[in-house]
């Protein structure tokens, strides 16, 4: 039955639930100070994410030097660019970040920007469509229960300093990986181990774009990149 191909997926974006949760905690605990440590926990905050960008920044430049045809990638960034630019895909993600600020009072800070980052960070990668393969087309979760540990701790860590933006990332994981999961039968064809890797390649750039920006060093409007991901589905038919 379909629900039970989609558990993966469930299971996948509950352990983002809960790592979140923890995450929001400890974010929590940070914030809250007493006798004049505000200054220091600000800092601690600041030197963690910095500590993540930095972590961010490897995972990309594990998984970009991994490119089979550069000038794939180069096409998949440039159009995807010019699609994600068009459709202002970075505008339309903090407008509704900044709508959910608005219904909480700004209680849970820049929800755009969690949101954005974890989603890329857990929709992007060879686990999360292969694993979500193999549940639609053997019923086998085992790539994604592996995933779901993973992407539980890098959720903690991520929540406690990103905020609240990282726990509604379970529903781009959920969305993402239930639909090639429910579609896998027909997909499958055309997800061939060379698209895959091309399409982490390709993901794993923007992870570095992402990086930077957490470092300061930038900010580049990712979100308006996120076409570029599944372009090499189309420009390997041809490349």
């Amino acid at each position: 039955m379909e629900h039970w191909k989609l558990w993966g997926s469930i299971v996948n974006a509950l352990a983002i639930l809960g790592g979140a949760a923890i995450g929001l905690l400890l974010h929590r605990l940070l914030r809250v100070t007493q006798d004049g440590e505000a200054t220091r926990a600000g800092g601690l905050s600041d030197t963690i994410m910095k500590g993540l960008g930095l972590c961010v920044f490897l995972i990309g430049v594990q998984g970009a030097i991994r490119a089979e045809n550069m000038l794939l990638v180069i096409l998949s960034i440039v159009i995807g660019a010019v699609i994600g630019h068009l459709c202002d895909l970075d505008g339309m993600i903090n407008r509704l970040g900044q709508w959910i600020e608005k219904m909480t009072r700004g209680r849970f800070g820049n929800v755009a920007v969690g949101f954005v980052n974890a989603s890329l960070l857990f929709c992007v990668g060879a686990m999360a469509v292969v694993g979500s393969l193999n549940s639609g087309l053997s019923g086998d979760h085992t790539v994604q229960y592996t995933k779901s540990l993973l992407d539980m701790i890098s959720s903690v860590v991520f929540a406690s300093s990103m905020g609240f933006g990282v726990l509604l990332s379970s529903l781009s994981v959920f969305v993402l990986q239930g639909s090639i999961t429910l579609f896998a039968v027909w997909i499958e064809p055309i997800l061939t181990e060379r698209v895959i890797a091309e399409m982490s390649a390709v993901g794993s750039l923007l992870i570095i774009g992402l990086s930077l920006n957490m470092l300061g060093l930038t900010k580049i409007k990712v979100m308006n990149y996120l076409p570029a991901v599944f372009l090499p589905i189309l420009l390997c038919l041809f490349m």
